[in-house]
């Protein structure tokens, strides 16, 4: 206690006692008071004393808190819950079925649990990588199946992961945790041969293979290798010289124009992801993501744009499961639509993707036959994706109109079509090669891709090779090779584009899939046709287009070859059956005679600096006349199924499981319904 005395001037004294009682802690004197009451008025106080902007802080950051337990606790429950009715519903389909899972496994499953454990991919130490326009490729690939994310792509990535330790040690815990598997395919598990519903859906997520499905790695061989350097030498040429345009020109360093889309960069894009280039693969979805751009007043063509780009990006989406790779694919799917605005639905040639509109070719208002019967796979695929069924009907239309058509000759086809009265011109004339090629590549693989379902394109496809046997096949002299020549008008020619050599492989895949024995024995001869289109050759390498010898010459081979005719493009079609046929045989001359054409490729058409290039005379090993020009699928189909073909793993990109469009970019078939 305190005494004070005061007294105001001019004014009576007054004296006054004032009194302080405190608690000891207030004076300085005592212990530590931990009544709550206490604490209450001391935290009181200092919160008192912090300014306006700490208290404002102080409550945001509490707030904030509040918020992510909420939305944690809501995420951990909903995860709970799916894990417990998962596993519910799982045991009622073991006890209800137990039989259909062990006699006919769905060729798409239901998503397993993602697996995070990546590898990167071997940077060897090689040497780092460093169409005719219209005519194109008809039938190119032969299909494959196309399930849950192939177990072979993830057990190559292992064996990948595995070669890469022993060059970048360092690199081995940089992958990213958040792609499935590097080789895993991305398929999803609901899917059925009936058209889709109209109702947009979000794509489901890529499912990995389950643990007990996974075999032991197969080791990458020193063919793949080679492979692997091959295209790596060709990439080098392209992103040091044409880095984002359609094609190389490898000797003048530069690069051509055709759409203007980036098409080699979108053509390899699967290739990389299959052979394990990983850095490649990621530079390339960069320029994707950030410099592919549809929205341009430019005409592409319907079918290349389709087969290649609208393929290249379906495929890689379904391999990698990054949802950015079926963006672009509904952008230029969508862009591509007003090409089936015609009189009669079958589609015009050529679409301005910037202002959609669409055009047939200046000369002529017919479209090739193939082009347009050969873009079925992609946009059905697109509307199983999607949910949108205007893609699946459009080309639907195409397919059940051509099958009504006269003018057939015993299911051979001509190779124009109309587009304003949907009826063939220029009858009477029937090849295998351009512009007829993919029409019966593509019967065999829509019914594939569809679940076998489709009786009317697996009829046609019948008719068609009993045609072929009919009217077209032929043998040479000296060593009757098997051959398929061409019809014009009733006469027979024996003209043999190096296009029809996807034949052999449609054959086997055919049979393969339970069709007439006699298709592989077919197969089998014409695959050996295709070889000595390169062997009878001085530089190992097939012309575009030979002529058979129909009767014995002295001092002449099965092969003549007309100078028009002597060029290389660095074409799949040979490749693409011996792949083929080994997977299905397993006869490992398939596999020498790939080995002999990737020699040649690197003997007469690899270009120093980078790049590969087709070449004008394949008859002059001195000087092949080199044409300055790497086309998309060299990248996209040629090296793709080289290093398939090489392969000592049955079961990487696994035939019963994906089935390949004509731009060797494997796509999923269907879950039977």
């Amino acid at each position: 206690a305190a005494m004070y005395s005061s007294a105001a001037a001019g004014s009576p004294r007054r004296d006054f006692i004032s009194v302080t009682l405190g608690s000891e802690e207030a004076v300085g004197v005592g212990g530590y008071n931990n009544s709550k009451a206490w604490r209450r008025r001391s935290c009181w106080r200092k919160w008192k004393q912090l300014s306006r902007l700490q208290r404002s802080v102080i409550l945001f950051l509490f707030a904030f808190l509040a918020v992510c337990g909420v939305i944690s606790y809501t995420s951990m429950g909903e995860a709970w819950k799916s894990i417990t009715n998962k596993s519910l519903d799982d045991q009622r389909t073991e006890q209800a079925i137990p039989r259909l899972k062990l006699a006919n496994p769905a060729v798409l499953p239901a998503p397993q649990k993602a697996d995070v454990n990546h590898g990167d991919y071997p940077e060897f130490s090689l040497q780092k990588p460093p169409k005719l326009p219209h005519v194109r490729r008809g039938p190119s690939n032969l299909q494959i199946k196309a399930p849950q994310r192939d177990m072979r792509l993830k057990t190559r990535h292992d064996t990948m992961r595995a070669v890469e330790e022993l060059v970048e040690v360092d690199k081995v815990e940089k992958t990213e945790k958040s792609i499935i598997s590097w080789r895993g395919a991305v398929i999803e598990p609901d899917q059925s041969t009936e058209p889709p519903s109209n109702k947009i859906m979000e794509p489901e997520k890529p499912s990995s293979v389950e643990a007990e499905d996974q075999k032991e790695p197969v080791p990458i061989n020193e063919r793949q290798l080679a492979v692997i350097e091959a295209f790596r030498h060709a990439w080098k040429g392209y992103k040091d010289f044409a880095w984002g345009h359609d094609e190389l020109k490898p000797l003048s360093k530069s690069y051509s124009e055709w759409f203007g889309l980036g098409l080699t960069l979108i053509d390899a894009l699967d290739t990389m992801w299959i052979l394990g280039l990983k850095e490649e693969f990621e530079e390339a979805r960069k320029w994707v993501a950030n410099d592919l751009v549809f929205d341009k007043s430019v005409d592409v063509n319907l079918f290349e744009s389709t087969i290649r780009i609208l393929g290249g990006l379906l495929s890689t989406y379904h391999l990698s499961g990054d949802s950015l790779f079926l963006e672009k694919a509904k952008d230029i799917g969508n862009r591509l639509m007003p090409a089936f605005k015609t009189p009669s639905k079958i589609p015009y040639s050529d679409v301005n993707i910037g202002r959609g509109t669409a055009h047939p070719p200046r000369w002529t208002s017919d479209s090739t036959v193939a082009e347009v019967t050969s873009i079925q796979l992609e946009f059905r695929e697109l509307s199983r994706l999607t949910g949108d069924e205007k893609f699946q009907k459009a080309v639907d239309e195409v397919m059940k109109h051509v099958h009504t058509l006269s003018g057939k000759n015993d299911g051979l086809v001509p190779m124009f079509i109309n587009t304003n009265s949907g009826q063939f011109t220029h009858l009477g004339v029937y090849t295998l090669g351009a512009r007829a090629d993919s029409y019966y590549e593509y019967l065999l693989k829509q019914w594939i891709q569809g679940g076998k379902k489709e009786n009317e394109l697996l009829e046609d496809y019948m008719r068609a090779i009993e045609g072929v046997k009919k009217h077209l096949l032929q043998r040479s002299e000296p060593k009757k090779l098997t051959f398929v020549g061409e019809l014009a008008h009733g006469h027979f020619s024996a003209k043999m584009d190096h296009l029809v050599c996807f034949l052999p492989g449609t054959l086997a895949l055919g049979a393969h899939n339970g069709l007439a024995a006699d298709h592989m024995k077919l197969a089998e001869t014409l695959i050996e046709t295709c070889y000595q289109m390169y062997a009878q050759v001085e530089t190992g390498l097939s012309p575009e287009i030979v002529h058979f010898n129909l009767h014995a010459q002295k001092g002449h081979k099965d092969v003549e070859i007309k100078p028009a005719d002597r060029h290389n493009l660095l074409r799949p079609e040979t490749v693409e059956s011996l792949f083929y046929m080994y997977r299905f045989t397993g006869d490992k001359k398939y596999q020498d005679w790939g080995w002999e054409i990737l020699q040649n490729f690197n003997r007469y058409t690899r270009v120093p600096t980078g790049g590969y290039t087709s070449i004008n005379n394949v008859q002059n090993p001195s000087n092949p006349e080199p044409r300055d020009k790497m086309e998309s699928f060299f990248l996209g189909e040629t090296l793709k199924y080289m290093f398939l073909l090489f392969s000592d793993d049955i079961d990487l990109i696994n035939l019963d499981k994906y089935i390949f469009n004509t731009e060797a970019h494997p796509l999923p078939i269907w879950v039977p319904a």
